[in-house]
Protein backbone atom coordinates (compact mmCIF):
# COMPACT_ATOMS: atom_id res chain seq x y z
CA UNK A 1 0.00 0.00 0.00
CA UNK A 2 2.74 2.48 0.93
CA UNK A 3 4.43 2.04 -2.44
CA UNK A 4 1.11 2.68 -4.21
CA UNK A 5 0.81 6.02 -2.45
CA UNK A 6 4.41 6.94 -3.16
CA UNK A 7 4.01 6.26 -6.87
CA UNK A 8 0.88 8.42 -6.96
CA UNK A 9 2.70 11.29 -5.33
CA UNK A 10 5.64 10.97 -7.67
CA UNK A 11 3.45 10.99 -10.76
CA UNK A 12 1.24 13.83 -9.64
CA UNK A 13 2.84 16.57 -7.58
CA UNK A 14 6.56 15.94 -7.25
CA UNK A 15 6.76 15.21 -3.52
CA UNK A 16 3.23 16.15 -2.44
CA UNK A 17 -0.11 14.41 -2.49
CA UNK A 18 -3.50 15.17 -0.95
CA UNK A 19 -5.64 12.74 1.04
CA UNK A 20 -9.19 13.76 1.97
CA UNK A 21 -10.20 12.87 5.53
CA UNK A 22 -13.78 11.62 5.29
CA UNK A 23 -14.76 12.70 8.80
CA UNK A 24 -18.45 12.57 8.05
CA UNK A 25 -21.40 10.72 9.55
CA UNK A 26 -23.33 10.19 6.32
CA UNK A 27 -22.04 7.53 3.93
CA UNK A 28 -23.84 8.87 0.85
CA UNK A 29 -22.25 12.28 1.38
CA UNK A 30 -18.85 10.65 1.76
CA UNK A 31 -19.20 8.61 -1.43
CA UNK A 32 -20.26 11.69 -3.38
CA UNK A 33 -17.24 13.58 -2.00
CA UNK A 34 -14.91 10.79 -3.13
CA UNK A 35 -16.45 10.68 -6.61
CA UNK A 36 -15.99 14.43 -7.09
CA UNK A 37 -12.21 14.41 -6.58
CA UNK A 38 -10.90 10.86 -6.98
CA UNK A 39 -9.84 11.34 -10.61
CA UNK A 40 -7.52 14.26 -9.83
CA UNK A 41 -3.77 13.57 -9.90
CA UNK A 42 -3.23 15.31 -6.57
CA UNK A 43 -5.48 12.86 -4.73
CA UNK A 44 -3.54 9.80 -3.59
CA UNK A 45 -6.16 8.07 -1.44
CA UNK A 46 -8.88 8.54 1.16
CA UNK A 47 -8.84 8.37 4.95
CA UNK A 48 -11.85 6.88 6.75
CA UNK A 49 -12.41 7.40 10.48
CA UNK A 50 -14.58 6.01 13.25
CA UNK A 51 -17.71 8.01 12.37
CA UNK A 52 -18.27 6.12 9.13
CA UNK A 53 -16.70 2.87 10.31
CA UNK A 54 -18.85 2.56 13.41
CA UNK A 55 -21.92 4.10 11.85
CA UNK A 56 -22.16 1.82 8.81
CA UNK A 57 -19.64 -0.97 9.33
CA UNK A 58 -16.16 -0.63 7.86
CA UNK A 59 -16.55 -3.36 5.19
CA UNK A 60 -19.62 -1.60 3.79
CA UNK A 61 -17.89 1.79 3.87
CA UNK A 62 -14.89 0.41 1.99
CA UNK A 63 -17.15 -1.38 -0.51
CA UNK A 64 -19.04 1.80 -1.30
CA UNK A 65 -15.88 3.90 -1.63
CA UNK A 66 -14.30 1.30 -3.91
CA UNK A 67 -17.37 1.45 -6.13
CA UNK A 68 -16.25 4.94 -7.22
CA UNK A 69 -12.43 4.84 -6.89
CA UNK A 70 -9.49 2.46 -7.13
CA UNK A 71 -7.26 4.67 -4.98
CA UNK A 72 -6.07 3.46 -1.56
CA UNK A 73 -8.35 3.56 1.47
CA UNK A 74 -6.75 4.11 4.88
CA UNK A 75 -8.54 3.47 8.15
CA UNK A 76 -7.85 5.75 11.11
CA UNK A 77 -9.28 4.17 14.27
CA UNK A 78 -8.57 7.31 16.33
CA UNK A 79 -6.59 5.89 18.10
CA UNK A 80 -5.63 2.35 17.14
CA UNK A 81 -2.95 0.50 19.06
CA UNK A 82 -3.98 1.48 22.60
CA UNK A 83 -4.98 -1.99 23.82
CA UNK A 84 -3.02 -5.04 25.00
CA UNK A 85 -0.61 -6.72 22.55
CA UNK A 86 -2.82 -9.78 22.04
CA UNK A 87 -5.71 -7.83 20.50
CA UNK A 88 -3.54 -6.70 17.61
CA UNK A 89 -4.38 -9.87 15.70
CA UNK A 90 -8.13 -9.19 16.09
CA UNK A 91 -7.68 -5.65 14.78
CA UNK A 92 -5.53 -6.79 11.86
CA UNK A 93 -8.02 -9.46 10.79
CA UNK A 94 -10.82 -6.89 10.94
CA UNK A 95 -8.80 -4.58 8.69
CA UNK A 96 -8.11 -7.41 6.27
CA UNK A 97 -11.80 -8.39 6.10
CA UNK A 98 -12.81 -4.77 5.58
CA UNK A 99 -10.41 -4.47 2.63
CA UNK A 100 -8.50 -1.36 3.70
CA UNK A 101 -5.05 -0.80 2.26
CA UNK A 102 -3.55 0.45 5.51
CA UNK A 103 -4.43 1.38 9.08
CA UNK A 104 -3.14 4.20 11.25
CA UNK A 105 -1.89 3.30 14.74
CA UNK A 106 -1.10 5.58 17.67
CA UNK A 107 0.38 2.85 19.91
CA UNK A 108 0.31 4.70 23.22
CA UNK A 109 -0.01 1.43 25.16
CA UNK A 110 3.73 0.79 24.97
CA UNK A 111 6.41 -0.89 22.85
CA UNK A 112 5.05 -4.42 23.26
CA UNK A 113 1.68 -3.35 21.90
CA UNK A 114 3.38 -1.43 19.10
CA UNK A 115 5.44 -4.45 18.02
CA UNK A 116 2.47 -6.84 18.25
CA UNK A 117 0.02 -4.66 16.33
CA UNK A 118 2.53 -3.69 13.63
CA UNK A 119 3.45 -7.35 13.22
CA UNK A 120 -0.19 -8.43 13.07
CA UNK A 121 -0.98 -5.95 10.29
CA UNK A 122 2.07 -7.08 8.35
CA UNK A 123 1.01 -10.72 8.71
CA UNK A 124 -2.38 -9.88 7.19
CA UNK A 125 -0.84 -7.89 4.34
CA UNK A 126 -2.29 -4.59 5.59
CA UNK A 127 -0.11 -1.47 5.50
CA UNK A 128 0.77 0.28 8.75
CA UNK A 129 1.16 4.00 9.41
CA UNK A 130 2.30 5.03 12.90
CA UNK A 131 1.80 8.34 14.65
CA UNK A 132 2.49 9.69 18.11
CA UNK A 133 1.85 13.45 18.02
CA UNK A 134 -1.52 15.08 17.33
CA UNK A 135 -2.24 18.47 15.78
CA UNK A 136 -3.89 20.23 18.71
CA UNK A 137 -2.22 22.05 21.64
CA UNK A 138 -2.46 20.59 25.13
CA UNK A 139 -1.51 17.07 24.01
CA UNK A 140 2.08 16.71 25.24
CA UNK A 141 3.05 16.98 28.91
CA UNK A 142 5.26 19.99 28.18
CA UNK A 143 2.16 21.94 27.13
CA UNK A 144 -0.22 20.75 29.82
CA UNK A 145 -1.19 17.43 28.27
CA UNK A 146 -1.07 13.89 29.58
CA UNK A 147 1.63 12.28 27.43
CA UNK A 148 5.34 12.46 28.19
CA UNK A 149 7.21 14.19 25.35
CA UNK A 150 10.14 11.75 25.29
CA UNK A 151 7.82 8.74 25.40
CA UNK A 152 5.88 10.02 22.41
CA UNK A 153 9.13 10.49 20.48
CA UNK A 154 9.99 6.91 21.43
CA UNK A 155 6.90 5.67 19.57
CA UNK A 156 8.51 6.73 16.30
CA UNK A 157 11.89 5.18 17.12
CA UNK A 158 10.31 1.86 18.09
CA UNK A 159 8.16 1.93 14.95
CA UNK A 160 11.26 2.37 12.79
CA UNK A 161 12.82 -0.62 14.56
CA UNK A 162 9.64 -2.62 13.87
CA UNK A 163 9.96 -1.97 10.14
CA UNK A 164 7.38 0.81 9.74
CA UNK A 165 8.15 3.18 6.88
CA UNK A 166 5.09 5.50 6.95
CA UNK A 167 4.37 7.97 9.73
CA UNK A 168 1.90 10.60 10.91
CA UNK A 169 3.58 13.94 11.61
CA UNK A 170 1.18 16.87 12.14
CA UNK A 171 1.60 19.84 9.84
CA UNK A 172 0.83 22.20 12.73
CA UNK A 173 3.99 21.09 14.58
CA UNK A 174 6.93 21.45 12.17
CA UNK A 175 9.54 21.88 14.90
CA UNK A 176 8.42 18.76 16.77
CA UNK A 177 8.20 16.84 13.50
CA UNK A 178 11.73 17.85 12.49
CA UNK A 179 13.03 16.81 15.91
CA UNK A 180 11.28 13.43 15.71
CA UNK A 181 12.64 12.74 12.22
CA UNK A 182 16.17 13.62 13.33
CA UNK A 183 16.08 11.49 16.49
CA UNK A 184 14.07 8.47 15.40
CA UNK A 185 15.87 7.39 12.25
CA UNK A 186 13.02 8.22 9.86
CA UNK A 187 14.57 8.47 6.39
CA UNK A 188 13.77 11.41 4.12
CA UNK A 189 12.39 9.12 1.41
CA UNK A 190 9.80 7.44 3.63
CA UNK A 191 6.21 8.67 3.50
CA UNK A 192 4.93 11.28 5.94
CA UNK A 193 1.17 11.78 6.44
CA UNK A 194 0.31 15.19 7.86
CA UNK A 195 -3.05 16.21 9.25
CA UNK A 196 -3.51 19.90 9.89
CA UNK A 197 -3.61 21.19 6.31
CA UNK A 198 -6.35 23.65 5.43
CA UNK A 199 -8.58 24.68 8.33
CA UNK A 200 -5.84 24.19 10.94
CA UNK A 201 -3.36 26.33 9.03
CA UNK A 202 -0.39 23.97 8.70
CA UNK A 203 2.36 25.07 6.30
CA UNK A 204 3.91 22.43 3.99
CA UNK A 205 6.84 24.74 3.21
CA UNK A 206 8.14 24.15 6.76
CA UNK A 207 8.48 20.41 6.08
CA UNK A 208 11.45 20.54 3.73
CA UNK A 209 12.98 17.59 5.61
CA UNK A 210 10.28 15.31 4.11
CA UNK A 211 10.48 14.17 0.48
CA UNK A 212 7.23 12.17 0.25
CA UNK A 213 4.48 14.15 1.91
CA UNK A 214 0.78 13.28 2.01
CA UNK A 215 -1.28 16.23 3.27
CA UNK A 216 -4.47 15.14 4.99
CA UNK A 217 -7.24 17.67 4.44
CA UNK A 218 -10.75 17.51 5.83
CA UNK A 219 -12.99 20.48 6.48
CA UNK A 220 -11.46 22.84 3.91
CA UNK A 221 -12.05 20.37 1.09
CA UNK A 222 -15.33 18.85 2.23
CA UNK A 223 -16.96 22.24 2.75
CA UNK A 224 -15.70 23.77 -0.51
CA UNK A 225 -18.35 24.82 -3.03
CA UNK A 226 -16.14 23.35 -5.76
CA UNK A 227 -14.01 20.54 -4.22
CA UNK A 228 -12.25 19.75 -7.51
CA UNK A 229 -11.39 23.41 -8.00
CA UNK A 230 -10.06 23.58 -4.45
CA UNK A 231 -7.83 20.54 -5.03
CA UNK A 232 -6.48 21.93 -8.29
CA UNK A 233 -5.69 25.31 -6.71
CA UNK A 234 -3.87 23.62 -3.83
CA UNK A 235 -1.98 21.40 -6.29
CA UNK A 236 -0.74 24.42 -8.18
CA UNK A 237 0.43 26.05 -4.95
CA UNK A 238 2.17 22.88 -3.77
CA UNK A 239 3.95 22.51 -7.10
CA UNK A 240 5.63 25.86 -6.38
CA UNK A 241 6.58 24.91 -2.80
CA UNK A 242 10.34 24.38 -2.44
Amino acid sequence: MNEMVSLTIQAGLKRFGLMPALDLDDLETAVRAVARVEGLHAICGFKVGFSLGLGYGLPEVVRRIRSVTAKPVIYDHQKGGTDIPETGALFARAMKRAGVDAAILFPQAGPRTLAAWVGALAAEGVGCIVGGVMTHPGYLHSEGGYLDDAAVEGIYSHAVEAGVRSFVLPLTRPDAAARIVARSGIAAGWTCYSPGFGAQGGEPARFGFVSRHVLIVGRALLSADDPAGYVNRVAEELARTP
